[in-house]
């Protein structure tokens, strides 16, 4: 069940923190009773992103595959991959 509170709860910001880490889940913040925000680890967070990249990028892949593309090896496609994301190429 996710965690929910109050904007007000926000001032709390080190049992937010403690909160946070051990969960290791979002917790929804709201305003005026509806969802305002969402406050996380970075940790958490880095975890999210590294899924979003990786969607992305195979997103991506289909669609190239579909133009006629020839696909490539997981190796290779995940060398690209840090390499996009991360300045490397």
């Amino acid at each position: 069940m996710p965690t929910i509170m109050p904007i007000r709860d926000l001032r709390n910001t080190s049992e937010i923190s403690e909160l946070a880490h051990k969960m290791q889940e979002p917790i929804f913040i709201t305003k005026n009773g509806y969802s305002d925000l969402v406050v996380m680890s970075a940790e958490l967070y880095e975890r999210f992103a590294q899924i979003n990249r990786m969607d992305q990028a195979i997103y991506e892949a289909e669609a190239e595959v579909a133009e006629g593309a020839a696909p490539i090896s997981l190796n290779d496609a995940k060398v690209r991959l840090d390499g996009k994301y991360y300045g490397k190429v």
